[in-house]
């Protein structure tokens, strides 16, 4: 379940940057502009709006898989502190698709550059398959995958087991990830608007 949970929101996190690349086409944000607003603040609503998705996301995936079975030896609490770490993650992972959803022509761009970055970081991790049996080449990729460490501690607060290491590093990852494309995101933003 925590796999199929990152999974679902970290796919999710694309459309971010395909609905602003859509609303930039049709003129949306030309008419925020006319607005006493802080010219950021579309960008920024768009993203914390995306958040709320998000949850009820994660709220769907969680439901089914108690119905279908699944019950996470963590509790309550476990459940709702992985819930809100991958929340964390995908908010960061929303500035990286905004920066996307800014610098391409069109909403289809977006999704095909979603699919070639999405794909490899989310089955190159621990998500489906531990890094140990997976190719020689490829385990030392997937043990320093973002989406490993955010899987793992899910895994650690939901499941039991280690939580320290994995949510220390996503968070260091959710850092990194907002450091670098939240200056860049907001600069696309209003080059291009």
């Amino acid at each position: 379940m925590p796999g199929i949970i990152a999974q679902s929101v970290i796919f999710a996190t694309m459309g971010t940057g395909f609905s602003l690349s859509q609303d930039v086409e049709k003129g949306i944000f030309d008419r925020f502009r006319s607005l006493p607003i802080a010219r950021s603040a579309p960008l920024i609503g768009a993203i914390l709006g995306d958040l709320v998705r998000y949850a009820i996301t994660v709220g769907m995936v969680m439901l089914v898989g108690l119905a279908i079975g699944f019950r996470p030896e963590g509790g309550p609490g476990g459940a709702l502190l992985a819930s809100g770490l991958i929340l964390l993650f995908a908010f960061a992972l929303c500035w990286m698709s905004a920066f996307v959803g800014m610098i391409v022509r069109t909403p289809m761009a977006v999704q095909s550059f979603a699919m070639i970055l999405l794909f490899p970081l989310t089955f190159g991790s621990s998500a489906f398959v531990a890094p140990d049996d997976m190719p020689g080449w490829l385990a030392p990729i997937a043990v320093n995958n973002p989406v490993t460490h955010v899987v793992d501690a899910m895994r650690g607060l939901m499941l039991g087991g280690d939580v320290v290491e994995p949510v220390t590093w996503t968070l260091v990852w959710t850092v990194i990830i907002t450091a670098i494309f939240f200056p860049l995101a907001v600069w696309a933003y209003r080059r291009r608007t």
